[in-house]
């Protein structure tokens, strides 16, 4: 959301609710990198945002979420009524919940699905009562406070949970709970782990079958999935941070930086300090 004149409730710089309710066209050019879990609910307006380089335009009411390391850009908005909320781990803890709330690679960690999900009238409902219940609370400071935010935070969460199931119809299969334990794993040891045996192990199975159930979901293979998260965390990098090519391949778990720039070219379809050039101008 572009930087404007924005209501903001924070709790001890963990948790945070920003209002916005008012209308006004902007266009924000500079990308940021998320640095929390970031959930946006934009009730009513329109526009376009960059997420992890790719374009997605919206125009009505709906829910979007971001993970920290996702680079964020406004494109263009026009919003009239929305709400941010922000946390960190130390506040709640995704991994730690994940079997009661199941939000972890459906809202969250999940980079190559669309990120936005539309409620339904009974969810706006819902969604309007716990966003009225955040503020009251922020504005409370009473007697464990913590565990009452915390407690709306968890119901915002596992509604969306269910409204993006509904939308997605996600599946509960073997195959897509495999693809979810994979791409999870993944993002925990990708710059130290490059090949599908490694992630076959720890799941308990061979590559050949780990492929079959890929090719069964219709999803790209284990080792293209691998390849598209090192691209991934490579163009990040090469945007946010100040490292040299060299450092972003060690860094990546590549020890020969000159391999890293040819599997970056083949992949991205020009060098790593083209593609820096040229998203920076």
């Amino acid at each position: 959301m572009a930087v404007q004149d924005i209501a903001t409730y924070t709790f001890k710089d963990t948790f945070s609710l920003s209002v916005v309710q008012f209308e006004k066209a902007c266009v924000v050019n500079k990308p940021e990198q998320v640095d929390a879990y970031s959930m946006y609910w934009i009730k009513e307006g329109k526009g376009t945002y960059n997420i992890d380089f790719e374009s997605y335009s919206f125009d009505g009411n709906v829910l979007f979420f971001l993970s920290p390391g996702q680079v964020f850009a406004v494109d263009s908005e026009k919003i009239k009524e929305a709400y941010k909320i922000t946390f960190i781990r130390d506040f709640y803890c995704i991994q730690t919940h994940d079997k009661e709330v199941s939000c972890n690679g459906v809202l969250f960690n999940n980079i190559y699905e669309t990120p936005f999900v539309k409620p339904c009238k009974a969810d706006i409902k819902k969604l309007d009562f716990i966003i009225s219940s955040l503020i009251e609370e922020f504005q409370n400071n009473e007697t464990a406070q913590y565990d009452m935010l915390q407690a709306y935070l968890k119901q915002f969460i596992v509604l969306s949970v269910r409204i993006k199931k509904e939308d997605f119809k996600i599946k509960e299969d073997p195959q897509t709970k495999l693809f979810k334990d994979f791409s999870l794993l993944v993002d925990l040891n990708f710059k130290k782990e490059h090949s599908v045996t490694y992630y076959a192990e720890r799941l308990g199975l061979s590559p050949k079958s780990i492929t079959k159930h890929f090719q069964k979901n219709g999803t790209i293979s284990p080792s293209d999935y691998i390849k598209n998260r090192l691209l991934l965390e490579a163009k990040r990098q090469l945007i946010y941070s100040d490292d040299s090519v060299k450092q972003i391949a060690y860094d990546l778990g590549f020890n020969d930086p000159a391999y890293f720039t040819r599997f970056f070219t083949k992949s991205a379809q020009k060098s790593p300090l083209q593609f820096k050039k040229e998203y920076k101008n």
